[in-house]
């Protein structure tokens, strides 16, 4: 875990390492916006929206669209917005240790500029949010800011974590592909 040392007139206190998210993948056509929660380790590592070799989303995303899952990164961004598929995050930064969403400290999330964005998306049909922390981040802190024919655009799916096993990957297949379409 990476740690910022605040030093005081006491012992030095460890806090859980800033996280900043991606910039999004989208084109002003998009018709749908999936938001994941904030980039996890593997991600922001590689540079790659859902990077863990264990998380569903691109095999999913690969599966619906009937594209061979060994695409390039490129390729399977491409591959979104030939479908008019966004793809974002709630949170612009946030301190979390490691990569799990239920390790974000609440206090700490700053979320993207979604009035910015959804000026300049105004196609948006559709927001489509990867788990229940999305979900619960988006409900909390940004539907209160957005026009009312934005309110009820949302559907939360079963997130695609490898955190997430109790739920099969066929469950999760046909909940993505429902939004998805």
């Amino acid at each position: 875990m990476t740690t910022i040392k605040s030093c005081s007139h006491q012992a030095a206190t460890e806090l859980p390492a800033k996280s900043d998210g991606f910039a999004a993948v989208s084109r002003p056509d998009a018709r749908v916006l999936v938001l994941g929660t904030l980039p996890g380790q593997a991600s922001l590592a590689r540079g790659e929206y859902y990077a863990h070799p264990r998380n569903q989303f691109w095999p999913i995303v690969c599966e619906v669209f009937g594209a061979p899952i060994d695409l390039p990164y490129q390729a399977r961004l491409q591959l979104l917005l030939d479908q008019g598929i966004a793809l974002w995050d709630v949170c612009a930064t946030a301190h979390r240790p490691g990569s799990l969403d239920t390790s974000i400290e609440g206090a700490s999330v700053i979320t993207n500029d979604f009035g910015a964005f959804f000026a300049s998306h105004s196609g948006i049909v559709r927001v489509c949010l990867n788990g229940q922390h999305a979900s619960k981040l988006y409900q909390r802190l940004v539907l209160k800011t957005l026009s009312e024919h934005l309110k009820g655009a949302w559907v939360a799916l079963p997130s695609t974590s490898p955190a997430n096993a109790g739920v099969p990957y066929e469950a999760k297949r046909r909940a993505w592909r429902g939004a998805l379409l």
